[in-house]
């Protein structure tokens, strides 16, 4: 794959899941650093609280969490300065396929929607979509 991201965020309160896709990705070595989070909160606080740390490139988020789900998380993501937003490719990774969640999260014009699991090719159409 051509893209060679430096930081990829994967948002998941199944540790299987995480697992699973921190290991694809590594196989596919699209990204330096690969960081996981089973809380949406913790996520967004690490990633965009007052910490100085550059953007991540790609943030995948579920959509059914504990604590904050992934729709309050693209809420707090979309609040943030388009510039700030600018440099990160949101996309939904979910096993939701219920209509009333893709038309919510349609309302995302910049957000990306998957259904689980997370495949080789997957990633790749995402890949050649958003980072070319």
């Amino acid at each position: 794959m051509s893209a060679n991201l430096n930081h990829i965020v994967l948002v998941d309160d199944n540790e299987t899941t995480s697992f699973l896709n921190n290991r694809l990705l590594g196989r596919l070595a699209v990204a330096d650093q690969v960081s996981t989070f089973s809380r949406a909160d913790e996520a967004f606080e690490k990633l965009w609280g007052d910490t100085g740390s550059p953007a991540p490139d790609l943030v995948f988020v579920d959509l059914k969490m504990p604590g904050i789900s992934g729709f309050e998380f693209l809420e707090l993501y979309n609040a943030l300065p388009q510039p700030v937003q600018d440099k990160t490719v949101m996309a939904v990774l979910t096993t939701s396929m219920h209509g009333a969640d893709t038309a919510r999260v349609a309302m995302y014009p910049n957000v990306e929607y998957l259904t689980k699991p997370l495949t080789e090719e997957k990633m790749r159409k995402l890949l050649e979509k958003r980072f070319q």
